[in-house]
């Protein structure tokens, strides 16, 4: 079973899958290894959210059209793009030293309280609290890193199903 192979709706359902299986080892990790979120963690996650919903609409509606199946896909790449940009900040971030203050401010709650949406987003990226603190790694990468590496394979993955050929079947 090649998953290369596999239909529009398959391929989008593994997408939505895969966004499930980190959101939810994310979440593992806050509460069972007592791993807190910073704001930019919070950020990926809601990217990860939107590129899993825009995975499962894909699944779900199955376009037959090529162009529907594109703009599934440029939707969803578009999503992971952001998520990348995201995580990429936090990887920025977490590598400066700590003397040039690799940080990301104080917590978003306090943030929602005392300033506007757009405020709140604006200061989240600038990087001003706890986000330099690197708490656990897999493989040499942090959590970060390894939200980057997903979502440029999420990318490339949106990109691959939605843009993809697709054979004509015979009834």
């Amino acid at each position: 079973m090649n998953p290369l192979r596999w239909s529009f709706r398959a391929q989008c359902l593994l997408g939505f899958l895969i966004c499930a299986g980190l959101l939810a080892f994310a979440i593992y990790m806050q509460i069972q290894m007592g791993l807190e979120p910073c704001p930019l963690c919070i950020y990926q996650r809601i990217a990860f959210a939107a590129v899993g919903v825009l995975f499962l609409f894909g699944a779900m509606h199955g376009p037959a059209s090529r162009g529907g199946r594109a703009g599934y896909g440029v939707l969803t790449l578009l999503a992971a793009l952001v998520g990348a940009g995201i995580a990429g900040r936090h990887v920025y971030v977490q590598l400066l030293p700590k003397d040039l203050g690799s940080s990301c401010g104080p917590p978003l709650s306090f943030l929602a309280e005392t300033m506007g949406p757009f405020e709140v987003f604006r200061t989240v990226l600038t990087g001003t609290g706890d986000c330099g603190n690197i708490d656990w790694t897999f493989l040499g990468l942090s959590m970060p890193m390894w939200s980057l590496v997903w979502f440029v394979l999420l990318a490339g993955w949106a990109l691959y199903v939605g843009l993809r050929t697709r054979k004509k079947r015979l009834i």
